[in-house]
């Protein structure tokens, strides 16, 4: 980390949501106010640290609990000083891709400074031939003008335009307004957009408002567009216009600087961040078994297709971003290895390979190392290879896109390792035999990621209500498991579930599931965190609260001795040996009220049983 200081805030024109002073350990400078600084923003709360986000006009909407909110225009002296007052290691262009001048600023300054600069562009679509492409107003003008009558009657017959560029563009058309084209223009329904807008002459008549990117508010006979990507709309605004019949013109984008590192996404982002500053995320991302499997897809395709060997290739994740992914070849496979990043993982480290040849038929196979199904209740049936929903369709959507021709392509993919590897894992337990599952939602493993064991627990009770049982049973981890399994002899070993910390998930999963009958065993530590309506009882989030649990003694109708003695203590399970053996019982049936009263609204079709188990496996 770099050293801890305190830093000034910035100048009385511009508005800071913060204390009088801060502390901070590494400070990146954002510049926003678009769908993609929202995006940057949640990428950057996820270090803990501090960072500084600007907008030009501050009048976008954001939350902020690690971020300082700047808002003003900067030049570039302005911006350089701003960087140098207050130690910016990192600029992250987040802004609109027709803000020309600021990119042009930000990237001087971060080559003034020696400030490594990321742009986090937005997705485009391919250019659409349907489209009239144009690189300015200036040249829409001179397109649309009567000099070109005799290359295109199309144009002179042109009477109404419909402006969806912004309120900023209503002055470069005003040439089109004196040439007779009346010209109407969709804006954003807000009084500062609307008072610029009558500054630069335009009536009432004209304004149109941004509702709905897939309405078209007026009829006329073109549509003007910007290349906005798909944040913006673009594409919903081509389809209405299309829909209308209407002629469409758009202003490509403007190239940005060479000097950006480019990334398209906040996963992209997050990785792009701790690669050029390591020290903002305490924890680094990894990437999931799918992700590593379709990069060594794209490679060995590649290499058949085009006969090129890539270091790196291009994976486009589900979300429609676009990361870089190294690669490497072998013989007759190319192989990606898996990076866990600072996520516990036993697959950290292992080569995923990918062997395609063409075939009749797309086709996604698993070789070597690769697990099969063995019960039901995953996306595919008994006897398919472990190769998740979300893994075949990244891998068939990255190589769709890399095939120029109708080219049917056979995949196996192989994990050499796997088959050692699968049995330090839940797989055995899951049906899953004879190597690992390629899996992954989001193609990016973040450290310790609640969501990762979120979808976890998903699979698992996926697989226990597939199994038939008729009960499943939720415990915090091995020890429970081993009492509980000792309680219920009778249930399969899939009708067992690890909830670790996240009960209220876990319960909202049983519910969507409609599992009928569902048992919670839970130990004390965690129990008197439940019994207050803690729903999540990881240490980091919750401590124990010896009030709440002084209130449940007394409830239990403990004495002032008993009750004493709890200052002491800093463990929940010392209760056990301070309770009274004749009251035990009826604390336990006060803490699982105090639990049901929380957990029961979860599951509100369903049988829900709590049961405490104590350090010596007694079940209450």
């Amino acid at each position: 980390m770099f050293g801890k200081k305190s830093v000034p805030l910035p100048s009385d024109n511009q508005s800071v949501h913060s204390h009088s002073f801060i502390y901070i350990y590494n400070m990146v400078l954002v510049f926003g106010g678009t769908t993609e600084g929202r995006k940057a923003i949640e990428a950057l709360e996820e270090a803990g640290n501090t960072f500084y986000y600007s907008t030009k006009t501050g009048e976008q909407e954001v939350t902020l609990h690690h971020g300082i909110r700047i808002d003003g225009a900067m030049d570039k002296e302005t911006m350089t000083s701003f960087c140098q007052e207050h130690d910016i290691r990192l600029l992250v262009d987040a802004a609109h891709p027709f803000a020309e001048v600021l990119h042009r600023t930000v990237a001087e300054v971060s080559e003034q400074l020696g400030i490594p600069a990321i742009r986090f562009e937005r997705i485009f679509t391919e250019r659409d031939p349907d489209i009239t492409w144009i690189d300015s107003y200036a040249s829409l003008i001179s397109h649309l003008t009567p000099k070109n009558c005799q290359l295109s009657t199309v144009n002179c017959q042109l009477s109404t335009l419909l402006a969806t560029t912004g309120v900023q563009s209503i002055a470069k058309l005003k040439p089109l307004e004196e040439q007779g084209v009346k010209v109407y223009y969709r804006i954003l329904n807000r009084e500062s957009s609307i008072q610029l807008a009558h500054q630069q002459g335009a009536t009432d008549e004209q304004l149109c408002f941004y509702e709905d990117a897939k309405e078209i508010p007026v009829r006329a006979d073109a549509i003007l567009l910007k290349e906005s990507g798909h944040s913006g709309g673009f594409t919903e605004k081509v389809e209405a216009a299309r829909a209308l019949g209407m002629k469409m013109y758009a202003i490509r984008r403007p190239v940005t600087p060479a000097i950006f590192h480019r990334v398209n996404g906040e996963h992209g982002l997050r990785r792009m961040v701790e690669k050029l500053l390591p020290e903002f995320y305490p924890l680094h991302s990894g990437l999931t078994t799918g992700t590593c499997a379709t990069a060594a897809a794209i490679a060995a395709a590649t290499r058949l297709l085009t006969g090129e060997t890539p270091d790196e290739v291009p994976v486009i994740l589900p979300n429609g971003e676009t990361i870089p992914v190294p690669v490497g070849y072998g013989e007759d496979h190319a192989y990606c290895i898996k990076q866990a990043g600072d996520d516990p993982d036993v697959t950290d480290g292992i080569e995923v390979r990918a062997h395609v040849r063409q075939a009749d038929q797309f086709a996604i196979c698993g070789g070597e190392g690769v697990g099969k199904f063995t019960l039901p209740g995953f996306d595919y049936p008994v006897g398919e290879p472990a190769i998740n929903k979300a893994p075949r369709q990244m891998i068939r959507h990255n190589l769709e896109k890399l095939s120029t021709v109708n080219c049917q392509l056979s995949i196996t993919i192989s994990v050499p390792q796997g088959e050692d590897i699968a049995r330090r894992t839940f797989n055995p337990r899951l049906g899953i035999e004879g190597g690992i599952s390629i899996i992954g939602v989001s193609g990016i493993v973040k450290p310790f990621s609640e969501e990762a064991f979120i979808e976890s627990i998903r699979k698992c009770m996926e697989v226990a209500k597939a199994s038939g049982t008729d009960r499943v049973v939720l415990h915090s981890g091995m020890k429970s498991e081993g009492f509980l399994q000792t309680h219920y002899p009778n249930l399969p070993q899939q009708a067992f579930v690890e909830y670790g910390n996240a009960i209220g998930a876990t319960l909202q999963i049983a519910n969507e599931l409609d599992i009928p009958r569902i048992t919670l065993g839970i130990m004390l530590g965690k129990a008197v965190k439940l019994a207050e309506g803690h729903l999540d009882t990881h240490s980091k989030k919750q401590t124990m609260n010896k009030a709440f649990i002084i209130q449940m003694l007394e409830e239990s109708g403990c004495d002032t001795k008993v009750i004493e003695q709890v200052a002491s203590i800093t463990l929940a399970r010392e209760l056990w040996g301070i309770i009274p053996s004749e009251q035990i019982e009826t604390f336990c049936r006060t803490v699982i009220r105090h639990c049901l009263t929380h957990c029961a609204p979860l599951l509100p079709h369903g049988d829900l049983t709590i049961l405490l188990i104590d350090d010596a496996g007694g079940i209450h």
